[in-house]
């Protein structure tokens, strides 16, 4: 069949484009962030509360988590802990909605293992270009680990650590910082291992995402495995 009169190859399921849970306790986000999302190709699963989000992604695993940050009940900052906690659904990326912009709940968003928030009330533009973004980085970081299996590399692998930190003029403490990241640690899983504060970490992970000229942990792992995989 001609490429031109298969539809297929050109219009992606929805499933195919990305399967995205939304976790709100209100029902008028939940149908607006549905909606959004649906209208440009996403497939869409909702819950309202944590709890049932944790089942949710054990019937069908998402791409990428839209999470609420307060919710009666198991708030979304456990419910984010407890899916970074599992190998199984540890390296999906999961975006906070909350109406906090005070930076002490933006940071218990981020040690929790949150990659990224969007404010409320909801702008649905952004999320849109947010949910784009992060599913791009986080589809280049699949293909980047399963580009590094042909040499796996370890929290031991020296010389590949000595490049990276060459290539990108990585401190001694910031390469070690970067590869608790590329492990999928918290900030407060890295302060435990290497005696410092979570608040400590997140500035040095703030200059790892300068030198790498990235934004996120997801994206800086990203490039620090496909930087390795190279050397292979």
């Amino acid at each position: 069949m001609n490429a031109l009169t298969n539809p297929s190859e050109h219009n992606p399921s929805p499933a195919e484009r990305g399967v995205i849970l939304i976790v709100d306790d209100t029902p008028d986000n939940l149908a607006l962030l549905s909606d959004a999302l649906d209208e440009v190709g996403y497939m869409v699963l909702v819950a309202l509360d944590g709890l049932s989000a944790l089942s949710r992604i054990q019937r069908r695993r998402p791409d990428l988590i839209l999470l609420d940050a307060m919710m009666p009940g198991l708030d979304g900052f456990e419910t984010c802990q407890r899916i970074k906690a599992d190998a199984a659904t540890a390296d999906i990326p999961v975006l906070f909605m909350t109406a906090l912009t005070d930076s002490e709940h933006v940071v218990k968003g981020f040690e929790a293992g949150g990659i990224d928030y969007v404010t409320k009330p909801i702008n649905t533009e952004e999320v849109l270009a947010r949910v784009a973004s992060h599913l791009r980085t986080a589809r280049i970081l699949q293909t980047a680990r399963a580009a590094s299996q042909a040499q796996p590399l370890t929290l031991n692998d020296e010389p590949a650590y000595a490049t990276l930190s060459a290539r990108f003029q990585l401190t001694e403490r910031e390469v070690e910082v970067l590869r608790w990241v590329a492990c999928g640690k918290t900030n407060r899983d890295i302060g435990d291992i290497l005696g410092l504060s979570p608040r400590t970490v997140n500035k040095h992970l703030e200059h790892v995402y300068i030198k790498l000229g990235v934004e996120t942990r997801t994206a800086a792992t990203s490039v620090a495995l496909s930087a390795m995989a190279e050397r292979a």
